[in-house]
């Protein structure tokens, strides 16, 4: 069963320690240097992580599997693609 959080628990400063270290995942697509990326951390409770690839202290932004789904279906239709 997933850990669910409460809009009033949850803080982008501290979320992180609901994630395993080690199982950061930085984007297959990120440039050699850091590049413009997140870092991805899907935990044994279903939460989804996403911090800032370039700061070291970034904040993390939690989703439940269904946002983290609904985000994907976003992207993939191009929902967020930036217009020219």
């Amino acid at each position: 069963m997933a850990q669910q959080l409460h809009p009033h628990d949850y803080d982008p400063n501290t979320a992180g320690s609901l994630f395993d270290e080690k199982k950061w995942a930085k984007s297959f697509a990120s440039e050699p240097n850091g590049g413009n990326c997140v870092e991805v951390n899907i935990s044994g409770d279903g939460l989804v992580g996403v911090r800032d690839t370039k700061l070291s202290a970034s904040p993390v932004f939690v989703f439940d599997a269904g946002e983290w789904e609904a985000f994907l279906a976003g992207v993939k239709a191009g929902q967020f693609d930036l217009l020219s």
